[in-house]
This record gives C-alpha cells, structure tokens and sequence, in this order.
C-alpha cells in the first residue's frame, strides 16, 4: 500500500491515506490511518496511510498499491456517514 502524492495510468490524481484521518476519526477516537489492513485481492499488508485515495470519486476511495483494487470507500449521504470495508480481508490496531 505506498504514500506520497502521483498519477497513476489513466491520469487519475491521488493522495496517500493520511488524507483519511480526518473523515475516519467519525469511527474511532485513535487515528485509524495508522491501522493495518491485508488486501482481499492480492494478499499485501500495510498500514491505511500508505494506500492511494482518490478524493475526487464518489466520496473517498482508497485503494491498494500492490494491486490498485478498492480497500474501503468513505462517503457522506443523507445525513450518515458510511463505510464500506469490503476490500479489507481485516483491519487491526494496535493497544496502547
């Protein structure tokens, strides 16, 4: 999953995960960017900073950067706040 800002093929600009700090922090009072989360599709780990988000898509979308499929997709509607976790095959934190 890898940081900083680029362009991927077909020109889509993208920021890393830390850009996600500030809408996840609605689900945990830790900083969840530093989680760490295994790729349903290809296996790769990392912690949620490292991966690419696309903020201009339908809310944020992050996806991996071994692989580039979706990791989670972050999106406001009616009044709630949804996360779709469904490319993560898990999430996981450490304890202070």
């Amino acid at each position: 999953m890898a940081g900083g800002t680029g362009a991927e093929a077909g020109g889509q600009d993208y920021l890393d995960g830390n850009a996600l700090a500030g809408p996840l922090s609605e689900f945990s009072a830790g900083d969840l960017t530093v989680a760490e989360g295994r790729c349903e599709n290809c296996g790769m780990t990392g912690v949620l900073a490292t991966t690419r988000v696309y903020a201009h898509a339908p809310g944020m979308t992050a996806r991996c950067r071994g692989c580039g499929s979706v990791l989670l997709r972050l999106t406001e509607a009616g009044g709630r706040t949804v996360l779709d976790l469904r490319g993560l095959s898990y999430l996981s934190i450490k304890r202070d």
